[in-house]
């Protein structure tokens, strides 16, 4: 898709190379991906390999193992990651983003290039199982000790928590909310492996932090900043997840229709039928509309614009986009997707787990009507 980032020859010509390569990644490492995903492991020579071939590192300059791309690059890749069933680097990147903005130059050396290159992980251990990402009710804690802090707290929800080499961790410090660069290789910290329905390849865990000990060097940010330096990084992060949600979008109507257009039904195929040409017509609409919404929302970044506003609504069209077209695709194929051998389950269970992450579409929707409400501007509607 991408109708509106093809702003300039370079542009168009890598995102035509990033469409080729990453489909070829996907066909020859089909039977990997699939196992991947039905015995929820992390295939980690994979994620090696896309952060190799700099599919990791989008927004990070080429000096510290990246890209040297910016948001536009970020979301097509995304994109791809959904529209070819590959394990996703949105947590690499939403790393990336929290060390570049607000990271030290020790911190950068330390972690950024390892995690742009896939030779480290990152994950984010954020969620409290009865706080969710509620930072008021948050009960893990952070105290000074000498130059050092200790910190202690139960997070739950954290892709990669099991796999990664460094985690972001926030608590409440007295300063206020803080946020830590934590090695988890420290002592006190242990993980236990959580069953999630989708997204499995980058499976979620629940991990308790005991009393931990990390230097200050680990502290990103300042004391108390610790809700700047989430919304800095989750406002751009939400297009990664609508990016992701077109692609899987486009994968389940792409397979849907290859197989319905090979479906006999009496003298007809499935595809003859105009009821299934209209659900197919209006499916693509939405996709189409989807992607509209978030090349705005990429460029309204690049051009250096507060992009909140713009980012909830990409996502919200592209959970009602990847919903409707799952839901399409299993009318185009009726019972022959109702198995694990195809892919289908597993595609509307990833859309499921993107619903919800980096911002459910209610909190989405709510946060866009405030918006119209607010003032005399209205975003548009006046």
């Amino acid at each position: 898709m991408y109708p509106t980032l093809r702003t300039g020859a370079a542009l168009t010509a890598w995102i035509d190379d990033t469409v080729e390569t990453l489909g070829r990644f996907g066909s020859e490492h089909r039977a990997e991906l699939s196992r991947a995903n039905k015995t929820k492991e992390f295939p980690r020579e994979l994620y090696r390999e896309l952060g190799r071939l700099g599919y990791l590192g989008p927004i990070v300059p080429e000096e510290w193992g990246g890209l040297g791309g910016g948001v536009p690059e970020y979301v097509v890749i995304s994109e791809e990651i959904g529209r070819q069933g590959l394990v996703s680097g949105q947590i690499a990147v939403q790393g990336e983003r929290w060390l570049l903005d607000w990271g030290t130059e020790e911190q950068k050396e330390q972690w950024l290039r390892g995690i742009a290159t896939g030779e480290l992980v990152f994950s984010e251990s954020i969620s409290e199982k009865n706080a969710g990402s509620s930072f008021k009710a948050m009960r893990s804690t952070a105290r000074r000790d000498g130059d050092d802090w200790v910190i202690t707290g139960q997070k739950t929800h954290v892709n990669l928590g099991a796999d990664s080499d460094v985690t972001l961790f926030y608590a409440v410090a007295e300063e206020g909310l803080t946020s830590f660069l934590v090695d988890m290789s420290l002592p006190g910290i242990t993980t236990a492996v959580t069953d999630p329905i989708g997204l499995r390849m980058i499976r979620t865990a629940d991990v308790s932090f005991d009393e931990v000990r990390v230097p200050g060097g680990a502290l990103l940010g300042d004391p108390g900043a610790g809700l700047q330096t989430f919304l800095t990084t989750f406002n751009v992060s939400r297009l990664g997840n609508a990016s992701e949600l077109i692609g899987l979008g486009r994968r389940a109507l792409d397979l849907a229709v290859d197989y319905a257009e090979q479906r006999q039904v009496g003298d007809s195929l499935v595809t003859d039928f105009q009821g299934i040409q209209w659900m197919l017509a209006d499916s693509w609409v939405s996709l189409q509309g989807a992607a509209l919404a978030r090349d705005h929302a990429a460029l309204a970044q690049v051009a250096g614009r507060d992009i909140a506003f713009d980012t909830s609504v990409a996502k919200q069209l592209s959970i009602v986009a990847a919903e409707l077209a799952s839901n399409t695709a299993y009318s185009l194929v009726g019972g022959h997707g109702l198995y694990f051998e195809e892919p289908y389950a597993e595609i509307l269970n990833d859309i499921k787990v993107l619903k919800v992450a980096g911002g459910s579409s209610e909190v989405l929707r709510n946060f866009i009507a405030r918006r119209l409400l607010k003032g005399d501007g209205r975003e548009g509607l006046s």
